[in-house]
């Protein structure tokens, strides 16, 4: 059974939970990975020892967003001589 998940790591996050987080790229939802090997299992109930192989290969990487200072341009506002003075 092959899976795809979205991984995102993010060392600097506020809190543990959030510096590694595995998501579903449609649902966004995390990975119950204890019901997808019950899954694989069958519906049997009982105890099982099983092996469980998670093979990691990086499909593609998308950088983590950098906070940047953005500058909003704003015109040049000719202000008459007068006002000038009063300020």
């Amino acid at each position: 059974m092959i899976k795809h998940y979205i991984l995102n790591l993010n060392p600097t996050a506020k809190h543990e939970w959030d510096r590694c987080i595995l998501r579903d790229p449609l649902t966004a939802k995390r990975p119950e990975i204890a019901k997808l090997i019950a899954e694989a299992v069958g519906a049997d109930a009982g105890s099982y020892l099983v092996s469980v192989n998670i093979e990691v290969q990086v499909l593609q990487e998308a950088a983590a967003p950098q906070a940047e200072q953005l500058s909003l341009p704003f015109p040049e506002i000719n202000v008459p001589a007068q006002l000038r003075e009063v300020a």
